[in-house]
């Protein structure tokens, strides 16, 4: 079958055996491309397997599922206590990591993987379910409540799936993002674009030392900052603001259990009530055939890419 692979700081169209072995068979039917498969193209990790972990398809028995895209010990402390996002094994338990993704024809993942999805979630746009449990996961965790002002920085996926989740519990959602299709997208999703004084909860999407900056800048004293962007180069952080204000920062890592549900459940839940998001945030598709130019439209925010899919 075709998978998409890295080599050589690029993405590469492969053959590659049939998957086997234990587990669920899932047909892929849509995989994203999202900043971090970027960055790993671009350091140049040595990954030797198939890219992909926001991924949905047809499993074989005909059910329509997105994938959790990990695969942790299950034993470990973490795991124990429902935090499995930290399990001991790190990076080798995520699936388009440490594993094979969904960038090809076929998966096999455990079943523990699937998330069955709700009616009127078409599965081609189904792997938008992943970025959006990252949302879920960070801003469950910030403690959103109804009265919260809420800024979120930064207006890519990340960001985007953030204003749909925070709109879900506040009516003040401001969104500061740096391309058109962005800022449009944010608007239909009910964010406003220019702030307008201080805030009780501030989300960081963009991940620079520039936003932290911007970020902290909008926050009112004793405010939460959430830390939903991934620091692929590290930040400066402005500890003398940070300080002064007594804020509380909150860091997030992927998505995991608040109580008896699962964030991607909510994630997935959350697009069935909101057909908006698929239908704004997915701006090209693409066959897997396509690899090269995918990855290229992905990595151009500014010609209007937010969420780049392959539809196998």
């Amino acid at each position: 079958m075709k998978a998409v692979r890295c080599h050589d700081h690029k993405p590469l169209l492969t053959d590659v055996p049939l998957p086997a072995g234990e587990g669920v068979r899932v047909r892929v039917a849509s995989s994203g491309i999202c900043g971090s498969d970027l960055h790993m193209l671009a350091m140049g990790f040595p990954i030797p397997f198939t890219l992909g972990h926001e991924v949905a398809g047809i499993t074989d028995n005909g059910t329509p599922v997105a994938i959790e895209p990990m695969a942790p010990c299950g034993h470990c402390a973490e795991c124990v206590q429902g935090r499995y996002n930290l399990c001991g094994l790190g990076p080798q338990m995520v699936l388009g990591v440490g594993r094979d993704g969904g960038m090809a024809e076929q998966m096999i993942v455990p079943e523990r993987c699937l998330v069955p999805l709700p009616s009127g979630v078409d599965v081609r746009d189904a792997c938008l379910v992943e970025p959006l449990a990252v949302a879920v996961h960070g801003i469950a965790m910030a403690g959103i409540t109804s009265a919260d002002r809420v800024a979120i920085v930064g207006g890519g996926t990340i960001g985007l799936c953030a204003v749909a989740i925070a709109r879900r519990a506040a009516t003040d959602v401001c969104l500061l993002a740096r391309h058109d299709v962005q800022k449009r997208a944010g608007e239909q999703l009910g964010a406003t674009l220019e702030p307008k004084g201080s805030y009780e909860l501030v989300i960081d999407c963009a991940g620079t030392t520039e936003s932290i900056a911007q970020a902290v800048g909008l926050c009112r004293p004793g405010a939460r900052l959430l830390l939903l962007a991934t620091y692929w180069a590290g930040l400066t952080l402005p500890a003398f603001e940070v300080s002064m204000k007594e804020l509380r920062i909150i860091g997030s890592s992927s998505y995991a259990r608040q109580g008896l549900s699962r964030d991607v459940d909510v994630a997935a839940t959350a697009m069935a009530q909101n057909p908006l998001i698929a239908k704004l945030l997915i701006t090209h598709r693409l066959p897997l055939e396509a690899a090269e130019e995918a990855f290229a439209i992905a990595g151009n925010r500014a010609a209007g890419a937010i969420k780049v899919a392959f539809n196998p």
